[in-house]
């Protein structure tokens, strides 16, 4: 089997994934994978979907590269919420993303493999004895999916954007916690930083706290709201504008009153997937940005 090209990189002592046109000099063989790059898209687009209680993100780069990160639960709810989003006939979507092993997260994912031709599957090595995870990984063996393991500082690479992999290293990944192994990505792109930080809980916002100072402009809030999650250490170190809660009914009690008001305090705007449906933003060159939701448009 032909080595990854994350580990051709490696071997070079580089850590980068380039997704588009310079591919090719590179690796062939990733470019036969990742065939739906359509390029020219101008602006960015990022949904953050309503699934219920899980995680779904959907993001189109300027580059025209498609980047699906978790799925949700089991069921089609990704499914429908896709399928609003782009052409009924569109069945590619370049990257997709599992966080970390968890039900609520890649169960959807099931059906999302099935129905879509997908260029790559990125993931952190973090495997999980559940039902989801191993029908998750048969089907991607069945469709002959491409997959890559990711971890802290890997990245990847299209035209002008960034995704970089800030979480997990060996130690979190090895963490009896299967959230401390949560794949936590960086996307800087049309001028503005989104952090999409999956179920991570206080250690590890506590790293990256210290190890990756600065602030982003949007937050996918860790953990659906869990009061163990965005501690005041980690929101005083990101500061986020906007702070996006994926959620749904649930017996957790997510969002938590304490989350809730450590991101009121940290000046965020929070938008709820349970309270205000999809979520979507469309930026352009980090001047011009355009949110709407199920319910209202901003």
């Amino acid at each position: 089997m032909p080595e990854s090209f994350i580990q051709f990189l490696k071997r070079h002592k580089e850590k980068a994934l380039l997704v588009g046109a310079g591919l090719v000099i590179l690796d062939i063989s990733l470019l036969a994978g990742i065939a739906g790059f359509i390029g020219g898209n101008t602006a960015l687009s990022l949904s953050f979907l309503d699934v219920g209680q899980g995680d779904a993100e959907y993001m189109v780069l300027p580059s025209g590269v498609r980047v699906l990160v978790d799925g949700g639960p089991p069921g089609t709810a990704s499914l429908s919420a896709l399928a609003k989003l782009a052409s009924q006939n569109d069945r590619y979507i370049d990257l997709v993303a599992m966080t970390h092993p968890q039900t609520d997260h890649i169960g959807g994912l099931i059906e999302v493999l099935k129905r879509y031709d997908v260029g790559a599957f990125l993931w952190p090595g973090r495997t999980n004895d559940i039902p989801a995870f191993r029908e998750l990984m048969r089907v991607a063996r069945e469709r002959n999916v491409r997959t890559i393991e990711l971890g802290e500082g890997d990245a990847i690479w299209t035209g002008a954007d960034r995704i970089a992999v800030l979480s997990p290293g060996r130690a979190f990944l090895a963490s009896k916690d299967t959230n401390d192994s949560t794949l936590v990505l960086l996307l800087e792109s049309a001028g503005i930083r989104v952090l999409f930080a999956g179920d991570i809980g206080s250690e590890v916002e506590r790293m990256l706290a210290r190890a990756h100072p600065g602030t982003v402009d949007i937050l996918k809030v860790p953990h659906h709201g869990s009061r163990f999650s965005s501690t005041q250490l980690f929101l005083d170190a990101v500061r986020p504008l906007l702070a996006v809660i994926e959620v749904g009914k649930n017996s957790y009690g997510h969002p938590t009153d304490e989350t809730l008001a450590r991101l009121g305090a940290a000046g965020a705007r929070v938008l709820r997937t349970d309270l205000d449906g999809t979520v979507t933003i469309r930026v352009e060159d980090g001047a011009h940005a355009r949110i709407t939701t199920g319910k209202a448009a901003f």
